[in-house]
C-alpha cells in the first residue's frame, strides 16, 4: 500500500481511474446489504438496511438468526481485501473480493452462509444502479477491484464519518445514526423536524418510508454519472420555498437547482488547512437554510453545550 496514500488527510479519488471498481464494489456491497435488510428486524425510515464505517471497512454489525446473531464485514485496510462472516458461536468464513466476479462472489457468500448454518435468500438482481442490471448469478463482466483505491475511499469515509458524528451530536430532535447505505454507495445523515411531510404521487415503498416526514439529508458519495467527482451533498424534503436563495458554507459549496441539492466538491476542500472544519461549516448552513425556510424550531433543537465544547475531529501532527 502506498504509504503516502495511507497518511493522507484526504487522498485523491478520481473516478475515472476507479470506476470499473467502484462498479464492482457497490454490487459486492448490495449483495450482502440485501441480506442485512432480509434478516434484520425492520426499523423506521429503513434504518435496518444500512451498513456502519469499521475500523477495517464496512460492517453489517449484528444480524440476528435462530438464536444467535453473525455479522459480515468487509476488510478494506489490509492487503487481501475480503468479507468475513462471523457467528457468534465462533465459526467464521472469508470471502476474497479481488479476483471474484460478481456472479463467483454471489456464489462464495451464499456457500458459506450454508455452510455456517444460516439459510438466506435475497432478490438477485442489482438495485437502481443505473446501466447495470444482469442478475447477480449470472454476472461475468464486473470483476475489476482495484485494492488500492477501495482502500482510499474506505480512508475518506474513515475521516468524513467522525465529522458527521460530531454534527449529529449538536441536534437534540430525532436524528438518523450515520449509516452507509448501499443503494447509493453513500455515507450519510438525516435530521427530522418531527412533523409529517406529504409523500410525491407515485413515491416507491422506500420513498414512502424515508420521506414520510420533514426532513433535511446530508451525505458524501464518490461520484456518479451526474456528478464526476466525489462530493458531499445536502436536500431538504420537502423543498420550502426560497430555499436555493439561502448562503452557503464555505465559499466553495453552491447549490445546483436542477439535482435539488447542496454540494460541497470533495476536491475543492480536500487540501485545505481544516477539511474538517469546512465540512462541518457546509453541513450547518444547509441545515439553517432548510431549517429557516422550513420553519423549524432551531433553537429548540439546538444542543447548546457543543459551542462550549468544540469538536475534536482529527489529531494535528
Amino acid at each position: 500500500m502506498n504509504s503516502n496514500v495511507r497518511s493522507a488527510r484526504f487522498p485523491p479519488l478520481p473516478i475515472e481511474e476507479w470506476e470499473d471498481t467502484k462498479n464492482t464494489l457497490h454490487l459486492f456491497l448490495q449483495i450482502v446489504g440485501k441480506i442485512r435488510l432480509g434478516l434484520f428486524p425492520k426499523m423506521n425510515h429503513w434504518w435496518h438496511v444500512p451498513f456502519y464505517v469499521s475500523v477495517r471497512g464496512l460492517t453489517t454489525g449484528p444480524i440476528p438468526y435462530g438464536g444467535r446473531i453473525f455479522e459480515m464485514e468487509f476488510n478494506f485496510r489490509d492487503r487481501g481485501h475480503l468479507l468475513r462472516i462471523e457467528t457468534s458461536e465462533g465459526n467464521s468464513r472469508i470471502v476474497p473480493l479481488k479476483g471474484l466476479s460478481v456472479s463467483g462472489f454471489y456464489e462464495r457468500v451464499f456457500s458459506s452462509l450454508n455452510e455456517l448454518g444460516i439459510v438466506t435468500g435475497i432478490k438477485p438482481v442489482p438495485y437502481d444502479i443505473p446501466g447495470i442490471t444482469e442478475p447477480f448469478a449470472t454476472d461475468e463482466t464486473h470483476v475489476a477491484y482495484d485494492e488500492e483505491y477501495v482502500n482510499r475511499f474506505w480512508q475518506i469515509l474513515v475521516r468524513v464519518d467522525p465529522i458527521f458524528q460530531a454534527f449529529r451530536g449538536r441536534f437534540i430532535g430525532k436524528s438518523s445514526p450515520v449509516h452507509f447505505f448501499w443503494h447509493h454507495a453513500d455515507l450519510a445523515l438525516t435530521r427530522f423536524s418531527g412533523r409529517p411531510a406529504p409523500v410525491r404521487e407515485g413515491a416507491n415503498p422506500v420513498e414512502f418510508e424515508s420521506s414520510s416526514h420533514e426532513i433535511i439529508s446530508f451525505g458524501f458519495w464518490a461520484g456518479d454519472q451526474n456528478v464526476r467527482e466525489p462530493a458531499f451533498y445536502a436536500y431538504v424534503a420537502p423543498q420550502p420555498d426560497g430555499l436555493m436563495d439561502e448562503p452557503l458554507s464555505p465559499k466553495e459549496a453552491f447549490w445546483n437547482p436542477e439535482a435539488g441539492l447542496a454540494l460541497l466538491i470533495y476536491n475543492s476542500i480536500r487540501e485545505a488547512e481544516y477539511p474538517e472544519q469546512k465540512v462541518l461549516d457546509f453541513l450547518e448552513s444547509v441545515y439553517r437554510a432548510g431549517a429557516k425556510r422550513a420553519k423549524w424550531d432551531i433553537e429548540a433543537f439546538k444542543l447548546t453545550s457543543y459551542e462550549k465544547q468544540p469538536e475534536k475531529l482529527a489529531a494535528r501532527p
